[in-house]
């Protein structure tokens, strides 16, 4: 189930999945993590235990979900290992900044000006995943599934087996000895021999020698032409008549015919709940604009429209 996309989304999309960081970008947040926190680390309590010091200064749990938040996906290991790693890449953090720090390098106009906009960056990733939250109810998300359900179409599939004897393009001769096997793979169908046991002996399909030849349901579009046109217009049961196709020659036995399910909600629940978070997000920002003065010490020039050929003498 395919939703419409968000126009107005912001530019920042916190609801997107994160990926995993070079080792320069993780230090790098991780040093904007510390460096925004000017004062000391309040008095800890059970709820939040310190893991380590480094020199004498604390890193609790907390720090490390932080740490690991903004780490993304880290590699597989046990939890004692992501402990230990986080702790690492902290202690690291805090030792590059104390050194940072000795620099005095805080104090650079430069700095100052990438430290705000991370305290901005960091605020509005915080308030727009708070109305993402927010906006993704149950209820929400079962609206815009129904409202998209509904305007699916409702659409024809099949089930079927096929054999294939393959042929390579332009080769008219072993097209003639392909299509003369198949047609004796037909004659033994005829004669009331099971077509997955005859599919595993001599199809050419590597996927169809262990499951019978069986291609499961699919829609007309999911196949070549010559194929579904035939795999559509047999009745259940029923075989084909030699087929040719691209890949070479077939014989089609369709099982079964249906109109394809809609997807259930569980299935289909994350991308919708992303759609609803994206949307609220959407619908926020341009509110905010709308109510916002915002001034432009600029011009954009419009794009020139490209001038008409000249006609030919």
């Amino acid at each position: 189930m395919t939703l419409p996309t968000c126009a107005g989304a912001p530019a920042f999309a916190p609801t997107a999945p994160r990926q995993s960081r070079p080792i320069a970008r993780l230090f790098a947040g991780a040093l904007v993590l510390t460096l925004t926190a000017t004062a000391p680390l309040a008095a800890q309590d059970a709820k939040d235990p310190v893991v380590a010091t480094v020199n004498g200064k604390p890193i609790t749990q907390s720090d490390l979900a932080v740490a690991e938040e903004e780490a993304g996906q880290l590699p597989p290991m046990s939890e004692n290992a992501k402990k230990d790693y986080l702790v690492q890449f902290m202690a690291d953090a805090i030792l590059i900044t104390k050194a940072a720090e000795d620099k005095k390098l805080a104090d650079d106009d430069a700095f100052k000006r990438k430290l705000e906009f991370a305290r901005q960056k960091l605020l509005m990733e915080s308030l727009l995943n708070q109305v993402a939250k927010e906006a993704s109810t149950d209820a929400a998300m079962r609206a815009v599934y129904d409202d998209a359900v509904i305007k699916i179409p409702a659409e024809e599939e099949v089930k079927a087996a096929h054999i294939l004897i393959r042929a390579a393009a332009g080769d008219d001769k072993a097209s003639k000895a392909a299509e003369d096997k198949i047609k004796a793979v037909i004659a033994r169908l005829n004669k009331g021999e099971d077509f997955a046991k005859v599919a595993g002996e001599v199809t050419e399909d590597p996927s169809g020698k262990a499951n019978g030849g069986d291609l499961g349901y699919f829609t007309k579009d999911q196949m070549v032409p010559e194929f579904a046109n035939v795999a559509f217009s047999l009745e259940k049961g029923k075989i084909s008549a030699p087929v040719k196709t691209q890949f070479g020659w077939h014989v089609i036995k369709t099982e079964d015919k249906r109109v394809k399910p809609k997807p259930s909600f569980e299935d289909v629940k994350p991308q919708v709940e992303q759609f609803v978070a994206r949307k609220a997000q959407a619908e926020f920002v341009t509110k905010l604009r709308a109510d916002a003065k915002i001034e432009k010490n600029y011009t954009v020039e419009e794009p020139k429209a490209d001038a008409p050929a000249a006609p030919k003498q």
